[in-house]
């Protein structure tokens, strides 16, 4: 991450700068492509998503809750299945 020192009428603060940079070899859209990869692997398009500033209905945040809560069961009983499979290896089963 870059850091860059700014002078704003008083000590020196500085900011961290987030981003991708792409490099254009080729063609503009295979460009476009390889940043929309970029982004997908690196997270920053679900922030950028998370960070919607419009309004969110009961609706939507319902669906929403039950789609989280969904996420959360389904990584618990995978974190089960696989202590219980490290286990049965433990012992030697």
């Amino acid at each position: 991450m870059k850091t860059s020192s700014i002078n704003v009428g008083g000590p020196t603060t500085k900011m961290q700068w987030r981003g991708i940079r792409v490099k254009v070899t080729a063609t503009l859209e295979q460009a476009l492509g390889l940043m929309r990869r970029k982004m997908t692997s690196s997270g920053m398009e679900r922030l950028i998503r998370r960070q919607a500033n419009h309004h969110v209905t009961d609706s939507e945040k319902r669906v929403l809750a039950r789609k989280k809560l969904q996420r959360k069961i389904r990584s618990q009983d995978l974190g089960r299945k696989l202590r219980s499979i490290l286990l049965q290896k433990a012992r030697g089963l």
